[in-house]
């Protein structure tokens, strides 16, 4: 237990020894830094039950803590607040506990546990992945890290959009302008079909404007053009199996897949199932029809189908047109479904997709659980906000989208730029160089991205990230690199314990270190329930900052004596570990040295 779990237990034991009642709960908070003690016990919630002055009460409190708990040591009242000191053996038993216990924090699922199912990433076979698939992937990946983390079973997923007329659209000018180029060492696959959707949009502009000019209405001619016509008949000439379009569709789809893997690989994310839009586009019309004949939905006078979702303060949506065909929710209906029967473990799925679907979900998670899934109780949109570079907003149809392979290079080059200002790395080699500068540049892109709550706007400025100060992954990179060069140098014997340490006294430095370091595993069950990497990243560099404050208050190395250099190495070793396996939670690595 940990101490929070310990004083909750003693205090309500105080209370009902003192005064005869039983609290439900106990309120804490950190002791403020003005005032001696560890953590802080406040009295006014108990006024409720307890009648009197809060001071005394404190006291009182206070003193049968002092006499029954071995962990508290000391304690002050201050205007109804308990500040308690815990003694340093507390924090010395809890060091040795975890010093050798591989990844401290971490939950092992139970063999009975049930999975959730979060899928991330889910683009266009149209063009490549940009800076918002960017930000959907490290998200999506960090969520998965860190429900598996907190002891829940996970597969990462995605659906891949791969048909439509988007995808046609590709397909089309890939016919007309393509002159059977195909992809190269300088040209990933999903490069150069993005190439093609941009060239027909280019060449859809030009018909449109020829069409106004002949006097044609804008909104006319956007539907008339021959090109747009074209791409509509190749559409349905691929759902009819027409086998030219199906070979071509296969092949160029083929060329986004190995474009996308390659991204995927230097991002360092992965996925467990992969899903097609292909071959999930017709899922959900049996439902609808189920549900038809048991009233959850309404057919109107056209024929098209709907569910009334008003009184749930939404408003009413289509799930089936007129002509029985079917809508996006159509298909994430049966998705959700098949994905359960698929793998029949599943009691949760998390979506991340962008804020703008935030409606989408809302209308989806409710019409699963009219249809009577237990699952559907379970169902989580991790809904993002928008990234922008300062030099403003991404359009994927003009060819101005914030290309993913390219963010990745520019990342790895302005780490590049910094390390070579800063003169770091003069006896690495070229290899070594190239290496750490990609773990410094995906580092700082990824903890920039994660550091901010999900449901907030990124502005994101490459140089800002790649900082050596701060906030940033770089910063927290460097301090891991500095822990294992003090380790290098210290040398110690790998069977060093700590058995002889039950008398050693603690710097401030020292407990207030083991006090932060105590906090990880609450934080990765507070950011698995919250779905929230933000808050990994962000204890994180609180762990770092107090770090160094010991790094430049103590000195390990030139410790006094040997037992005292024996526990601040091994300090160091602990801290150095919780910032390797909370920056694994957010897929970024650490370097040895730096």
């Amino acid at each position: 237990m940990n101490i929070q779990e310990i004083l909750t237990l003693r205090v309500k034991e105080a209370v009902n020894s003192i005064f005869k009642v039983d609290l439900e709960s106990v309120e804490f908070q950190p002791t403020r830094k003005d005032f001696e003690g560890d953590i802080t016990v406040v009295v006014f919630p108990m006024l409720k039950l307890v009648k009197g002055n809060p001071q005394v009460i404190g006291e009182q409190i206070g003193d049968y803590l002092a006499e029954n708990v071995n962990e508290i040591k000391n304690f002050n009242v201050i205007k109804g607040f308990l500040n308690l000191v815990i003694d340093d053996s507390y924090y010395l038993n809890f060091f040795k506990e975890i010093n050798s216990v591989e990844n401290f924090g971490y939950v092992t699922p139970a063999p009975t546990e049930k999975a959730v199912m979060v899928e991330y990433s889910s683009p266009n076979t149209n063009k490549p992945l940009h800076l918002g698939h960017i930000r959907n992937n490290l998200l999506g990946y960090s969520v998965a890290e860190i429900l598996k983390a907190s002891g829940k079973k996970v597969y990462k997923t995605q659906i891949i959009n791969d048909r439509g007329i988007h995808i046609c659209k590709s397909m089309l000018a890939y016919q007309k302008f393509g002159k059977g180029e195909e992809p190269s060492g300088n040209l990933k696959g999903d490069k150069l079909v993005g190439n093609y959707y941009v060239e027909f949009d280019k060449a859809y502009k030009k018909e449109i404007e020829g069409l106004i000019q002949q006097g044609i209405d804008k909104k006319e001619a956007e539907k008339s053009a021959p090109l747009l016509l074209e791409a509509q008949q190749m559409l349905r000439k691929w759902e009819s199996g027409d086998p030219d379009t199906v070979a071509l569709w296969k092949k160029m789809n083929g060329w986004v897949y190995d474009g996308f893997n390659e991204t995927y690989n230097n991002l360092g994310v992965n996925f467990d199932f992969l899903y097609y839009e292909s071959d999930t586009y017709l899922l959900g019309k049996d439902v609808v029809a189920d549900g038809l004949e048991k009233g959850i939905f309404f057919k109107k006078e056209d024929g098209s189908v709907w569910i009334d979702l008003t009184e749930e303060g939404l408003d009413e949506k289509i799930v089936l047109r007129a002509d029985g065909t079917a809508v996006y929710m159509t298909q994430d209906i049966g998705t959700a479904i098949q994905r359960v029967k698929d793998h029949p473990d599943v009691d949760g799925m998390v979506y991340t997709v962008g804020n703008e679907q935030d409606y989408h979900f809302k209308v989806l998670f409710l019409i699963l659980k009219k249809l009577g899934f237990s699952w559907a109780e379970n169902l989580y949109h991790l809904s993002y906000g928008m990234v922008d570079l300062p030099s403003g907003k991404m359009k994927s149809r003009e060819g101005t989208v914030v290309d993913a392979d390219d963010l990745i290079v520019e990342m790895t080059l302005t780490a590049k730029e910094i390390s070579e200002e800063l003169g770091k790395l003069d006896d690495y080699s070229d290899t070594e160089k190239e290496d750490l500068y990609k773990i410094i540049g995906l580092g700082a892109l990824k903890y920039f991205i994660l550091k901010v709550d999900p449901k907030k706007r990124i502005l994101f400025n490459p140089e800002e990230s790649v900082d050596f100060q701060g906030n940033t992954g770089p910063f927290i990179q460097y301090t891991y690199a500095r822990i294992q060069s003090i380790l290098r140098k210290a040398d110690l014997d790998t069977g060093t314990t700590l058995s002889s340490l039950n008398d050693y006294e603690l710097h401030e430095k020292e407990k207030e270190l083991i006090k932060q370091i105590q906090l990880f595993p609450e934080v990765i069950q507070n950011a698995a329930q919250s779905y929230s990497p933000a808050l990994i990243a962000n204890y994180t560099y609180d762990l770092v900052k107090e770090f160094n404050s010991f790094y430049q208050n103590v000195s390990i190395l030139g410790a006094d004596d040997e037992k005292q250099k024996i526990f601040r190495v091994q300090l160091s070793k602990t801290v150095g570990n919780v910032i390797a396996s909370s920056f694994k939670l957010l897929g970024i690595q650490v370097p040895e040295r730096m």
